[in-house]
């Protein structure tokens, strides 16, 4: 596989489409930062982490709400590729639909969402835009 995080955000995005509530994802810790991220920022209702195999597996509950049956997630769009990486300084930091989206980083300082690297003043790899 040569873009591990793109098939992450397109399983999350077929089970939403599909209206599944729990989606399985082969783990890794880059997928496992990005998974709290996600929990902590109200995309998703649960997460947990699998340790069977040589591997492991993240299993997501997905967000619904009950009564317009609607999902959390609208959209999730990888920026950064394997073949055009997009690298943004402290000053640059993307706003996604005016700071109502969220934008993941991959900094120094581990993985972070725009807000924080914005109060941090660090920049970073843009992985992908959550809205």
């Amino acid at each position: 596989m040569t873009d591990p995080i793109a098939d992450y955000l397109t399983r999350i995005r077929n089970a939403v489409m599909a209206k599944h509530k729990v989606v399985e994802i082969p783990a890794s810790n880059m997928k496992k930062d990005m998974t709290k991220i996600l929990f902590e920022k109200g995309y998703i209702l649960n997460y947990k982490f699998e340790e069977e195999g040589p591997q492991g597996s993240i299993k997501i509950a997905l967000k619904y709400n009950p009564e317009t049956k609607m999902n959390a997630i609208k959209s999730l769009k990888r920026i950064s590729k394997p073949g055009l990486r997009k690298y943004v300084d402290g000053h640059h930091l993307p706003r996604v639909l005016n700071g109502l989206g969220v934008a993941i980083l991959s900094t120094s300082q581990g993985l972070m969402t725009d807000k924080e690297a914005r109060n941090l003043g660090i920049g970073g790899e843009v992985l992908c835009y959550v809205y």
